[in-house]
């Protein structure tokens, strides 16, 4: 399916709806191909006539292209910041959200019909966040967006919007960059190939080709639950839970390890774990995981500061004071090298690294006097 800028919708009724483009063919860093590409997207308000108020909003790891309700019901992850009136008011700016290639909410993914007409299962490729740049940058030609107004996203949303500002300069003109550093760390690599791998040695993963049985669910949830205790902070994990057993159930009563009971924080994991698995692909986790992995904007382009230099964005940064998974020190390390006089701004939130998702509403304000005033 192929779309062209006509195809655009003519007012906000489709606002918030998905919407799906093929993009062709894409060769991959990594050396692998994938021979048609579609990616699902959403956008909110109209296309001025110049295209100069497209305003690409990039999702997090498990995240969706809701970035806001729209003409739904549903609401969406970035509610303070994106609709009608709001600091990136939908009244004035085109705002487009794309599904990552790997995912599986509508773009190709490890689950979408290879050529033969199975599913791609374990014969996807490697897809790093700079290949998902370049098919993201097709579905703007379609669009008829030569450049972005601004570029934004948290946590593997901004090392996207990171990557796009480094690979296509002359199309960024303002780069907000939230929660996350230029590269990810080898302790932040290490947490990821925990996940990955405990999906990997599930009995039901069968190497990736289970979409004919069973699904890995344990495996998918024991990853999330990985994943969730960095997105947290101990202090909230403290306060809400601290030592306490989960209702009706005794940590410290069994007479054989099998037999005791949660605590609080344990069932909250698990919590966590099953409402996951009733929405994502488990391949998935593990192609968009290990793209994350890939992250590190100086791969083949020098220095950081060499690398950055490449930008002419000007660029927003922040960071949550609390993250446990991206540290701050990574943000202020990014705004160092930048070209310019960078800033870092603090999103102040006692929950840890999830707070670029609950908190975004603190820097409203800033945004809106940075890229959007």
């Amino acid at each position: 399916m192929t779309i062209t800028a006509t195809a655009l919708p003519k007012s906000g009724e489709e606002d918030g709806t998905v919407k799906y483009a093929g993009i062709g063919p894409l060769a991959l860093e990594a050396g692998g191909y994938l021979p048609n590409v579609v990616l699902a997207y959403e956008t909110w308000g109209r296309l001025n006539a110049d295209a100069s108020n497209a305003v690409l909003i990039q999702h997090a790891l498990t995240g969706s292209t809701h970035v806001a309700r729209g003409a739904t019901d549903e609401e969406g992850w970035w509610e303070q910041l994106v609709g009608p009136g709001a600091t990136i008011d939908t009244n004035r700016f085109f705002v487009v959200s794309i599904n990552i290639v790997g995912g599986c909410y509508g773009s190709t993914g490890p689950s979408s019909e290879a050529p033969d007409g199975k599913p791609w299962g374990s014969r996807f490729p490697l897809v790093t966040l700079r290949d998902s740049t370049e098919a993201e940058a097709r579905l703007a030609d379609l669009l008829g967006i030569a450049a972005w107004h601004a570029v934004l996203g948290g946590s593997m949303g901004g090392a996207r919007a990171l990557e796009w500002a480094v690979t296509f300069p002359e199309r960024v003109n303002r780069c907000a960059v939230i929660s996350v550093g230029a590269y990810s760390t080898a302790e932040q690599i290490a947490f990821a190939q925990a996940q990955t791998l405990a999906i990997r040695q599930d009995p039901h993963f069968n190497n990736g080709d289970y979409y004919d049985g069973p699904a890995p669910e344990h495996g998918l949830a024991l990853a999330r639950r990985i994943a969730h205790i960095t997105y947290r902070s101990a202090l909230e994990l403290d306060l809400r839970f601290g030592r306490e057993a989960q209702q009706q159930e005794t940590p410290l009563a069994a007479a054989v390890l099998g037999e005791r009971g949660r605590y609080q924080v344990e069932s909250y994991l698990d919590h966590q774990g099953t409402k996951l698995v009733r929405r994502f692909d488990a391949n998935s986790y593990i192609a968009i995981t290990e793209a994350l992995m890939s992250h590190d904007v100086t791969r083949g382009r020098g220095t950081l500061r060499e690398a950055l230099s490449r930008a002419t964005a000007d660029f927003f940064v922040a960071a949550v004071d609390t993250d446990r998974l991206y540290f701050p020190a990574q943000s202020h390390e990014l705004a160092a090298a930048l070209p310019g006089d960078v800033q870092v701004h603090t999103i102040e939130a006692p929950i840890g690294h999830d707070g670029f998702l609950t908190e975004i509403g603190q820097l409203s304000r800033q945004l809106r006097g940075a890229f959007f005033a």
